[in-house]
């Protein structure tokens, strides 16, 4: 079991930056590849950013390429995601995830989840 907190989530206003960070504890956190996801009100859950379990690989969607940056400590055992340049749609409650295999833009490929830290952007 890998358990999973998300933290750093608020109320920016446009154009503002925030970073998130996600603390694993449990099973060894450099055997997964992570993620961050996030779902907006009456809207699906969609992919944002990975990491492979080195850090070496990274994979982001492209409404957040250029603005948001993941990374990650290992030695922390915490997964990072720098959110810049924020915009109104980028509203929506954001998840890290855990993924034993490669680094996967499919939540599918992601075994476990935390619960979540809610992110408003104010136009």
């Amino acid at each position: 079991q890998v358990q999973l907190v998300e933290s750093g989530g608020g109320l920016v206003q446009a154009g503002g930056s925030l970073r998130l960070s996600c603390s694993a504890s449990g099973r060894t956190f450099n055997n997964y590849a992570m993620g961050w996801f996030r779902q907006a009100p009456g809207k699906e859950r969609e992919f944002v950013a990975a990491i492979s379990w080195s850090g070496g690989t990274t994979y982001y969607a492209d409404s957040v390429k250029g603005r948001f940056t993941i990374s990650r400590d290992n030695a922390k055992n915490t997964v990072y995601l720098q959110m810049n340049s924020l915009k109104p749609e980028d509203t929506a409650v954001y998840y890290c995830a855990a993924d034993p295999s490669l680094v996967s833009a499919s939540e599918q490929d992601y075994d476990y989840w935390g619960q979540g830290t809610q992110v408003t952007v104010s136009s």
